[in-house]
């Protein structure tokens, strides 16, 4: 399964592309769950694998989706401006702790900002812990400098992996569920 996927100088490839051009990732193209196969350290083109093996058998996953509520058209708000709902997640048996919140795209490459607004621990679908964390301002008014964020560099054209650089500089493949 790991062989089909991009490896790290692909990616590097990719991204000084998706520097240049953009990634031409859309929201729409961003929804799914996405389980995460391989993390590199940032200026390494070899993979982390002892951590990329230990997150994979944590279950580590990013789910990225539309929110239920009403959400600003394409036309007034521009897809740059519609939330996505952000969980990210690890699972030990039964046992999954979650962080959820809110997400949205800015600029050409684009950037996945992000912040989360609770922490979760589940036994299955029971909630053992479901906790606010402490939030400021309204999302959409916060300066992107204080945000984490993903800067997306690439999907394969069927929408089965995704890359992308975190704030910090480790480069990160999913694979969708």
């Amino acid at each position: 399964m790991l062989d089909s996927l991009p490896d790290g100088p692909q990616l590097l490839a990719l991204e000084l592309q998706s520097r240049r051009n953009g990634s031409g990732l859309s929201r729409q193209a961003l929804q799914g769950v996405w389980i995460l196969q391989r993390t590199w350290p940032r200026g390494r083109s070899q993979p982390a694998d002892l951590a990329s093996t230990l997150l994979r058998a944590l279950g580590a996953s990013l789910a990225l989706s539309a929110p239920e509520a009403a959400v600003p058209s394409a036309a007034s708000a521009g897809e740059e401006a519609a939330p996505l709902e952000i969980i990210n997640s690890v699972r030990l048996g039964p046992l999954e702790l979650r962080f959820c919140g809110e997400a949205r795209l800015q600029g050409r490459r684009p950037l996945l900002l992000f912040r989360f607004l609770r922490l979760q621990l589940r036994l299955g679908a029971r909630p053992l812990i479901d906790r606010p964390l402490p939030a400021a301002a309204p999302f959409s008014s916060l300066p992107v400098a204080g945000l984490p964020f993903f800067a997306l560099i690439a999907a394969d054209p069927e929408g089965m992996w995704l890359a992308a650089r975190g704030r910090g500089g480790g480069l990160a493949l999913w694979q969708r569920a």
